[in-house]
């Protein structure tokens, strides 16, 4: 019988684990915004998001092939749900996303995007799953805003009154909706299935999903310019933002809860900032640096909350 020794280690080694999970998951999602940016020269929105899908199904074959076989009957009881999750996840998330990467610069994709879906998330998870936010959960959740709205404005309170979102703004708070209501669903997924069952049928039929969307581009003349390079970041796309940062993303809400792991978003844009300073030239500011220093504070109040370990615990993915 375990002690009280051994489950309060065993419950701190949990709590690690997700926090480093959901880490993962923004450094290789940090990239997607950079990437969306970098080729929108080279192939047009629903074709990257098609490809980039597509080449993660096929990854997760023969990762998920067996278990999704043994679960069949559990698919096929819950294909209402996982289409839902695919449609939102998969098919409209990054989709949104990539169009918004030909309107606004990679820096403002990930900040709008990142700042918005944590708070649709919050709001979900406590409508929708009766997660109650704590008070320093919710004091860390507005520095954290503070923070990202800091950045949107340059520090400057003449433009945070003259503020207005953009046509790809627009795109990224719709895509921002989206990926807030796939991680609802992932709180709900059945028990009976796995993980990798999950991924590979969500990532499947998001796939067919946005075949009739790639072969509409074609059909217009948005053709795709296949280069050695294209070809390296579909294949990052499709490998670690995808099933990396997919299904690091998912056991890290299954093991500290939605309400904490949505908020380790807000340092995707940070991550951005320096990956677009460092692929894309552009520059790093002072502002950037007080925003980080805010979206961190944010956090670090979050991960102090005393409700922190009263979140309902799921299957690990």
């Amino acid at each position: 019988m375990p002690t009280k020794t051994t489950t309060h280690t065993s419950i701190i080694s949990q709590e690690f684990t997700g926090v480093a999970l959901a880490l993962l998951s923004v450094v290789v999602w940090a990239a997607n915004f950079v990437i969306a940016r970098r080729v929108i020269h080279e192939i047009p929105p629903v074709s990257l998001a098609f490809f980039r899908w597509i080449i993660a199904a096929l990854i997760m074959i023969p990762v998920g092939y067996k278990s999704l076989v043994a679960e069949w009957k559990q698919v096929k009881e819950h294909i209402a749900y996982l289409f839902m999750t695919a449609f939102f996840g998969i098919t409209l998330f990054n989709t949104m996303v990539y169009v918004a990467g030909h309107h606004t610069e990679a820096i403002n994709m990930a900040m709008i995007g990142t700042t918005s879906s944590p708070i649709f998330s919050i709001i979900l998870a406590f409508l929708i799953l009766k997660e109650k936010p704590g008070k320093l959960r919710m004091l860390g959740m507005l520095i954290c805003i503070l923070g990202i709205i800091w950045l949107l404005v340059r520090g400057s309170l003449q433009q945070l009154l003259h503020f207005h979102l953009a046509y790809g703004d627009l795109w990224l708070l719709a895509g921002a909706l989206c990926f807030a209501i796939y991680n609802i669903q992932v709180r709900r997924k059945p028990v009976g299935i796995s993980s990798r069952t999950f991924l590979l049928a969500v990532f499947s039929m998001g796939s067919c999903l946005l075949l009739p969307g790639m072969l509409w581009e074609q059909w217009r003349g948005n053709l795709v310019h296949w280069s050695p390079s294209l070809i390296s970041m579909l294949v990052y796309l499709g490998a670690f933002t995808s099933v990396i940062g997919f299904l690091a993303w998912n056991a890290a809400i299954a093991r500290i809860g939605i309400g904490r792991t949505v908020l380790f978003g807000y340092l995707i844009p940070l991550v951005a900032a320096l990956e677009a300073v460092l692929f894309l030239g552009e520059k790093f500011t002072t502002n950037h640096l007080i925003s980080a220093v805010l979206v961190a504070t944010g956090l670090f109040l979050t991960n102090l909350s005393p409700d922190k370990l009263g979140f309902r615990r799921k299957e690990i993915l």
